[in-house]
């Protein structure tokens, strides 16, 4: 699903712009080699200032896996003021009509540790809709984009190839980028769709994006209690005199045999992965196969 965030309720999301800012930094730095700046492991710049529209993609559990930023041609932007070794000479493109698309990227590593081969594509079709949807929506009639070969190929095979190009191809990092156009019709959305399969609203309403975030936030704290709860737990095992990693993995095995339903076994589960740095991950999974192993009482299985 797409979320839009721009100035009037950023203040709701800056989590999700946290995250979209480092999804921003491990792409753009770390994969791409770009120059930019980059700050608490996030990829931030002067236009982020300038209350910009954010396209933002995430999955069921509120992980950012695209964005694209959007920003007005009338004033700065990044073709006219970053890129403009692309324009070779020429005007900067300028129009109320026309937005800039820039920062456009997926997550595809979280997307292919899926497993899913399609993952990525649908990603990648689906930031292109809510670019080209929001648009429309606001009014926009172009898209101009500065893109890399590849990303101008992926176009292509998406069925949403550019109608025109600004400027010419030239180096930028370890890739090279050029400027392209792309008109906000029901056309190409058409086509885009038809590409990637997607049918219905891909948006987000704003209030139930709101309580999802909301909710992650409560889990990501129940979980770091939950942590520091064990990591109490292991002390007060280990501090015991005698006491040693061995008890703490028996500790862990009796919670498994006194499991009795799924939500025990899950929390005991969690409880060992928890534990892990102290117990050792190889000796985790050790417990967790005891645990389950055929009809021995998991109370007797002990380590070797």
């Amino acid at each position: 699903m797409i979320i839009i965030v721009d100035g009037l309720n950023k203040h709701l999301f800056q989590p999700l712009l946290d995250d979209m800012f480092r999804l921003r930094a491990r792409v753009f730095a770390g994969r791409l080699g770009w120059d930019v700046n980059i700050k608490n492991e996030m990829e931030i710049d002067q236009f982020d200032a300038m209350d910009p529209g954010y396209i933002i993609g995430v999955d069921e559990n509120m992980n950012v896996i695209s964005c694209a930023r959007v920003l007005q041609t009338t004033g700065p932007h990044m073709l006219s003021d970053v890129f403009d070794a692309i324009l070779c000479g020429e005007a900067p493109v300028r129009s109320a009509s026309i937005w800039e698309s820039t920062r456009f990227c997926v997550d595809t590593k979280r997307l292919q540790d899926r497993g899913s081969k399609t993952a990525v594509s649908r990603a990648t079709s689906e930031l292109m809709l809510g670019i080209l949807e929001y648009a429309q929506e606001s009014g926009i009639t172009d898209i101009i984009t500065v893109i890399d070969p590849i990303m101008d190929r992926v176009l292509k095979r998406s069925n949403n190839a550019p109608h025109g190009y600004v400027g010419q191809t030239v180096p930028m990092g370890k890739v090279k980028a050029l400027a392209a156009l792309l008109d906000c019709t029901d056309e190409r959305i058409a086509r885009v769709r038809d590409f990637a399969d997607i049918k219905g609203d891909i948006f987000m309403d704003e209030d139930e994006a709101v309580l999802k975030l909301e909710k992650r936030a409560y889990a990501q704290e129940m979980s770091l209690a939950d942590f520091n709860l064990a990591g109490d737990l292991s002390d007060q095992i280990t501090s015991k005199p005698g006491a040693s990693t061995g008890d703490l993995q028996q500790y862990c095995l009796d919670q498994l045999a006194k499991a009795e339903t799924e939500a025990d076994v899950n929390a005991a589960l969690a409880l060992l992965d928890m534990l892990k740095e102290k117990i050792g991950a190889d000796d985790v999974e050790k417990l967790v196969r005891l645990a389950g192993h055929g009809s021995t009482p998991r109370s007797e299985a002990r380590l070797v």
